[in-house]
């Protein structure tokens, strides 16, 4: 009768082992939280913030006003891009949005051409000067 017993609770805990050894197994097969997709698209967020933005700067210089402004300042528009790319996203973000609010006041008429020569070259400044400081 001891053997008995001694069979019994081992097979219970044997049992009791292969199940669960199943639960991890199991758990893995719920729906998780935040799906892949939803992180792919979190991680590709930045890339296409800091995209955004160099395009609204890019927007801004390549206007023929913009153009104007850097000639007489004897700036090369290529040399400018590229210090666009290599600014900080930071620096990048708060330029875009000057860049994007000039361009709004511009088309409102609230500035004029002579204003908006003067913001292109600030902003051509900044960008100069945010790599020259780097």
């Amino acid at each position: 009768m001891h053997f008995r017993v001694k069979l019994c609770v081992s097979v219970l805990a044997f049992a009791a082992l292969l199940g669960l050894a199943g639960l991890p197994a199991r758990a893995q097969d719920k729906q998780h939280v935040v799906s892949l997709s939803e992180l792919n698209k979190d991680a590709a967020r930045p890339a296409q913030t800091r995209q955004s933005n160099e395009e609204a700067v890019r927007t801004l210089l390549s206007s023929d006003q913009a153009q104007k402004a850097m000639k007489s300042a004897n700036l090369d528009y290529q040399k400018v891009d590229k210090a666009v790319g290599r600014l900080s996203d930071e620096d990048l973000a708060r330029l875009a949005q000057r860049s994007r609010q000039a361009q709004s006041d511009f088309a409102a008429g609230r500035i004029s051409d002579r204003d908006m020569l003067w913001l292109i070259l600030i902003a051509v400044g900044i960008i100069v000067l945010a790599i020259a400081l780097r």
